[in-house]
């Protein structure tokens, strides 16, 4: 097979200011220290850089807002300024920080949860233009009706006592914080939602959000735990499938899963998995129009968690018979020596045919694939450790 060629054209100056978004493909890429994005030709071929924008901030998620096309929300933090959300309403080219960002409720003493940062956005319905939602840590959710300026806690599971037994305190979840993540929003019905706790579970709501109830069963917990506690399981990433929103999946500290509903019972897929390998990961991708295919990140999940790609050699795994069989795609990817491994929300897909699937690492490199995964290249190096990539495609 031909080897690609990636073009990355630099922007000598940095700026807070992005062009407008173009080509057919953008790869949006939030880091610990700004974010970039990387405008792709028709053919996905050539690349070229824009950023670093927010230098210095840390991005937990970039978006671009699919029912406009030209909104973008930002979840940063700084030392000086706090957890906050920006925005742009063109394509970029300007930015304006939320008027009131995600923040719990205090109690009249003053006390209460402070909300570190904003982990997770999520765009509304389609028929809710300007509507979004927010997973922050320690895990709460946020909803805002105006185009992400002002944010309001949303539902009733900030403050309800079981759910914040099931959150834990704010030194349990991982290493950088617990989260809530994977704000699902059913595409047939916008009162349809899911989000899952990192930990505390998994959860449903039939009624916009007044309610929710946790969807954990089938899924297993760390070993000496009680799996009939919501608060030991640890999701790490849910994704609904767009050819079937009847499907999810799911990557979780213990293990691959997939539910087929009205089923309440989560299958461990993983178990399929190349035993030497494991399926322990973060990150989980699936297919726009095929609900049997989906791919996944594994690293090692030994008992110390080392966090790495699995013996240095670091490859993406599909399947595409809804988890029956695995299949391991390394080419173009290092052989060897390869310590990094991609976060929860550091891997994606956009809607082309052939697929592409973009992915960003622990070590700052950003890569994709033109072939569903076939072949691998390198977008960019040397960027900070990248926490999320998204991609906007050109309406």
């Amino acid at each position: 097979m031909a080897r690609t060629t990636v073009k990355v054209v630099r922007k000598k100056k940095q700026s807070t200011r992005t062009k407008n978004i173009s080509g057919r493909t953008s790869v949006l890429v939030a880091t610990r220290k700004g974010a970039w994005i990387f405008h792709g030709d028709a053919a996905r071929k050539t690349w070229k850089a824009d950023g670093p924008h927010f230098l210095g901030h840390i991005i937990n998620h970039l978006v671009l807002d699919p029912r406009d096309g030209r909104t973008l929300l930002a979840a940063a933090k700084t030392g000086h300024l706090g957890p906050t959300i920006f925005r742009s309403i063109d394509r970029g080219r300007t930015w304006k920080e939320a008027t009131r960002p995600p923040a719990f409720a205090k109690a009249a003493d003053g006390s209460g949860r402070a909300v570190d940062h904003t982990f997770w956005l999520t765009p509304c319905h389609a028929n809710e233009p300007h509507t979004w939602y927010a997973g922050t840590s320690p895990q709460g959710l946020f909803r805002s009706s105006d185009g992400g300026d002002t944010w309001t806690p949303f539902s009733n599971v900030n403050d309800d006592p079981q759910y914040r037994a099931w959150m834990g305190s704010v030194q349990d979840g991982t290493p950088d914080g617990p989260k809530m993540h994977s704000i699902i929003v059913d595409p047939r019905d916008p009162t349809h939602l899911y989000f899952a706790m990192s930990g505390g579970g998994v959860h449903e709501s039939m009624d916009a959000g007044k309610t929710f109830k946790p969807l954990v069963q089938g899924m297993e917990v760390v070993g000496g735990f009680d799996a009939t506690n919501v608060a030991f399981h640890d999701p790490h990433c849910v994704r609904m499938c767009p050819s079937n929103p009847d499907r999810l999946y799911q990557q979780n500290h213990c293990g691959i899963y997939r539910l087929d509903r009205p089923s309440n019972v989560w299958v461990r897929i993983g178990n399929n998995m190349p035993k030497r390998v494991g399926d322990i990961g973060f990150p989980m991708v699936v297919h726009p129009r095929d609900a049997d295919t989906a791919w996944v990140f594994p690293m090692d999940g030994q008992t110390v968690w080392p966090r790495t790609s699995p013996d240095g050699k670091p490859a993406v795994f599909v399947t595409r018979n809804g988890g029956k069989r695995w299949q391991r795609l390394a080419a173009g990817l290092p052989e060897g020596q390869a310590w990094w491994t991609v976060k929860r929300q550091a891997m994606t897909a956009d809607a082309q045919d052939p697929i592409g699937l973009y992915f960003g690492t622990t070590s700052g490199d950003l890569w994709m694939s033109r072939d569903a995964g076939q072949r691998w290249t390198c977008i960019a190096r040397n960027l900070p450790e990248i926490y999320a990539v998204e991609v906007a495609e050109a309406r």
